[in-house]
């Protein structure tokens, strides 16, 4: 019997090992050889895995017991505060979720549930999801931990709360009287939180209660996400025009990962600022990325002002140029001409046209005009929400040639980008305002602009290059008077060159940037031709 009983079980071990493989047959042979060393479960969680996980998460949850369903993530010290304020300090209860249909090991589920503060309680219900993962450490089932898990506004360090509201509700209106909310223009939405955080108090409302979203940054405004009491809306007069606002929306939703603001040269007051990205990020405003060969329009200004050459003198188009160990070449296509002139390369966009200046250029030329001409990169533009003012440094080596054609160490916004459009135009530097300065009474920057005989040249180079240059393609079929420059700006880790296209219309100039768009004309031209058209 003892004999049987041993062949049978040595039988099954057999069958475990040649069948089931994995985490069962490992625990029969360490105990056949005396291991006894636990089994580490290694590769995707099981649909059990995900199941059993979800579970025990979404039953701590809606319990209350933040800490319990902070352990289920992997990461718990950063998931325990924000279960808790959901909780705690949204008093957000009754929490109702119902899981979806699972796919791999991401499981959709709505959630509803209610807010309740002051005697006031309004319901919830949104949508969200989470991935189960195996612990890198402990080889557990665990949800991956983002904040989006709790909400899907959330990010990194916000954390939810309701009470009475940081600031009094704003109803802002464009420079027409016409209300702009964030249903009928999407990427006005943390524009609008933002005028709300700074203006509230002074367009004269009252604070209601409100569930928001505090970010980590003290910087950003808060994000409401449901109303219990309606505080007193004060009217807060932008800039904005609602027309030309309408088409930046319809424009950039055309292009992914694209921005585009619009300015009047006149006076400096933004007209549109639109956004379509997947990270909500006002790039409009605040991106920091190389604006490519729209810097163009600086660095011919920086040539002529400093006697070098100008718009009908020399600026050969060799096929390369090198400049300290690092050769710079033009788009493919684009035929040389030694005998070219500024005008000539400029409308062509040619590279090693304003390479070839390097040697002759201070390091910090072009620093100088984007500072003292253009009023960038002084960190001193209120504009009236944040925004970044460009930065052109002087940098030597290889970037005092790459900084010429856009690249290096320049960084710009389509915001900057729109302000040299206008300052190129009319040679008056005028800081872009989207609040009156009446408002508050804040101080400007300033710059002392463009000479007459500058602005001659560079009107005539930027309305050649949008007639019969690079730009013509998608300038074609707008009246008055035009001018334009393409660029495009390759960065590192990106298949493709990011999209920058800066022009103007009469008194609208507007500058757009598209990442990954390819070439100015490809994406970011259409866009600014869109809102020249409307906005002309």
């Amino acid at each position: 019997m003892r004999k049987g009983v041993k062949g049978a079980l040595i039988g099954g071990v057999c069958a475990a090992v040649l069948g089931g493989g994995g985490y069962g047959a490992y625990n029969v042979l360490s105990a056949l050889h005396g291991d006894s060393t636990p089994a580490v479960r290694t590769g995707p969680p099981t649909k059990d895995e995900v199941e059993d996980t979800t579970r025990k998460f979404f039953a701590a949850w809606e319990q209350g017991r933040s800490a319990t369903a902070a352990s289920l993530t992997n990461d718990s010290a950063d998931a325990e505060p924000v279960l808790t304020s959901f909780s705690d300090v949204a008093h957000i209860k009754d929490v109702h979720i119902t899981p979806g249909k699972v796919t791999g090991a991401t499981v959709p589920y709505s959630v509803k549930a209610t807010v309740s503060y002051g005697g006031k309680s309004k319901p919830l219900a949104y949508k969200s999801r989470l991935t189960v993962v195996r612990g890198e450490t402990t080889h557990r089932a665990l949800v991956d931990w983002d904040p989006s898990v709790v909400h899907p506004e959330l990010k990194r360090g916000d954390t939810l709360s309701t009470g009475e509201a940081a600031s009094p509700p704003i109803e802002a209106v464009d420079r027409n009287g016409k209300v702009l909310t964030k249903d009928q223009y999407p990427s006005l939405g943390p524009i609008l939180d933002e005028l709300r955080s700074r203006y509230g108090d002074k367009a004269g409302g009252t604070p209601g209660v409100e569930l928001v979203i505090q970010h980590a940054s003290d910087e950003s405004a808060d994000t409401t996400l449901l109303t219990l009491t309606q505080g007193k809306a004060g009217k807060l007069r932008t800039t904005l025009d609602a027309r030309v606002q309408a088409a930046a929306e319809t424009a950039v939703t055309k292009y992914a990962e694209s921005s585009v603001v619009a300015v009047k040269p006149s006076t400096g007051e933004v007209l549109a600022v639109a956004n379509h990205r997947e990270d909500g990020f006002n790039a409009a405003f605040l991106g920091e990325l190389a604006p490519g060969s729209t810097m163009k329009i600086i660095s011919a200004a920086t040539l002529i002002d400093t006697g070098l050459t100008t718009a009908n003198g020399p600026a050969p188009c060799p096929p390369t140029a090198t400049w300290q160990s690092q050769t710079f070449s033009n788009l493919k296509g684009l035929a040389p001409d030694e005998r070219a002139t500024l005008s000539d390369s400029f409308a062509r966009s040619c590279n090693t046209a304003f390479v070839k200046y390097a040697d002759s250029v201070q390091v910090d030329s072009l620093t100088k005009e984007a500072e003292d001409r253009f009023g960038l990169g002084k960190n001193n533009w209120k504009v009236g929400i944040p925004s970044f003012d460009g930065r052109v440094p002087a940098s030597g080596g290889p970037d005092t040639a790459a900084n010429l054609i856009g690249q290096g160490q320049v960084q710009m916004s389509p915001l900057n980008m729109a302000s040299v459009a206008a300052t190129a135009l009319t040679g008056t530097f005028r800081q872009p305002v989207l609040v009156p300065q009446k408002l508050d009474g804040r101080e400007l920057a300033g710059a002392k602009g463009l000479s007459a005989t500058t602005v001659a040249q560079l009107r005539a180079m930027m309305n050649r290059t949008a007639t019969s240059g690079t730009a013509a393609g998608v300038m074609r079929g707008l009246s008055g008077s035009i001018g334009a420059k393409t660029g495009s700006a390759e960065v590192d880790g990106q298949s493709k060159s990011n999209s920058w296209f800066a022009g103007y219309r009469d008194d609208v100039a507007a500058a757009a940037m598209t990442q990954d768009g390819g070439h100015g004309i490809d994406a970011a031209g259409p866009i600014v031709a869109s809102v020249l058209r409307i906005g002309g």
